[in-house]
């Protein structure tokens, strides 16, 4: 909970500097994070079919 309250801050923070920031800055960042959230992604989801259920 509390890395969310984190995110969310940098997030305004961060949305008030791209105002400021160059355009090919601001797209170079969105893609590079947009890849992070992606790898994440996929790596959460092999992590959970390898794990066999307990249930």
């Amino acid at each position: 909970m509390l890395f969310l309250v984190a995110a969310l801050l940098l997030l305004g923070v961060v949305m008030g500097t791209v105002a400021h920031a160059p355009f090919v800055f601001t797209v170079v960042a969105a893609t590079v994070i947009a890849a992070w959230l992606g790898i994440f992604a996929l790596r959460e989801r092999h992590g959970r079919r390898r794990q066999t259920p307990t249930h």
